[in-house]
């Protein structure tokens, strides 16, 4: 039988010590992506949404923050709520990571086998990128097209 209001589905950890550690890599992750937003090779995003599933899983309270945040929720909620990523970000999330891991993997690395390793993250990371949905521009509140006119 259905009911009218249905409770929420908790999908919190049972374990107190495993809710705790949840919610400190949160926190350190939400650190780190506020480090992020000022130093360009540190990922804010990414950190975000570590942060969001870290927060949903242990916090309703501190995922509801984040979400909600009138900085930092923006920059997840569309990703969130199943909408994709923007074109723009897309370009920019692929070109930095195909900057930053070769030149890590090449200039640091000495191991033949480990710079291979390495470079198969940052083409992992752009198949994913690819498949995920694309937010059309929006300009001045609107929707534009591919070609930039505003649809009427």
């Amino acid at each position: 039988m259905l009911q009218d209001d249905p409770e929420p589905i908790n999908n919190h950890v049972k374990s107190d010590l495993l809710r705790w550690i949840l919610i400190c890599c949160g926190w350190l992750s939400i650190v780190a992506g506020v480090v992020g937003i000022f130093l360009p090779l540190l990922p804010t995003v990414p950190f975000l949404l570590l942060a969001a599933a870290c927060f949903a899983r242990s916090s309703v309270r501190f995922h509801g923050w984040l979400v909600e945040h009138n900085y930092l929720g923006p920059l997840i909620s569309d990703y969130l709520n199943g909408g994709g990523i923007p074109l723009r970000i897309k370009i920019i999330a692929i070109g930095m990571v195909w900057i930053s891991f070769p030149a890590s993997a090449f200039l640091l690395v000495p191991v033949l086998w480990i710079q291979i390793m390495l470079m198969a993250i940052p083409a992992g990371v752009t198949l994913y990128l690819l498949r995920l949905p694309t937010i059309p521009p929006v300009e001045n509140g609107r929707e534009t097209q591919e070609n930039g006119d505003v649809p009427r």
